[in-house]
């Protein structure tokens, strides 16, 4: 089962979080979004655990509890929806002026 876990601090280690969740079972993968420029974290990852009795009882266990002086928020992760738009131009073809292609300057 995959856990999202937010309002982490910077500081805070996957080594870190997987011994958190070490203490409900079996971890099976620890991820602290970066952001892709900078390396710094981004204040949430996700932590994916063997079995779902295991993974609701850190969810239980760990919400709400304080981690490098921030209070985690931790919940069962939600499907990743492919809403984000992108990859092709859709609705953004043509300039400001109508949407004919070039724009005519004044």
């Amino acid at each position: 089962m995959n856990i999202y876990v937010g309002n982490l601090s910077r500081e805070v280690t996957e080594d870190e979080l997987k011994q958190e969740f070490a203490a409900f079972g079996e971890v099976t993968s620890v991820n602290i979004i970066k952001d892709k420029y900078s390396g710094q974290s981004k204040g949430f990852g996700f932590v994916e655990m063997s079995s779902k009795s295991e993974a609701e009882a850190a969810i239980t266990g760990l919400k709400g509890k304080t981690l490098k002086e921030r209070t985690l928020d931790v919940n069962e992760a939600r499907p990743r929806s492919d809403s984000r738009g992108g990859g092709s131009y859709g609705d953004r073809r043509g300039g400001g002026f109508g949407g004919g292609g070039r724009q005519r300057r004044y």
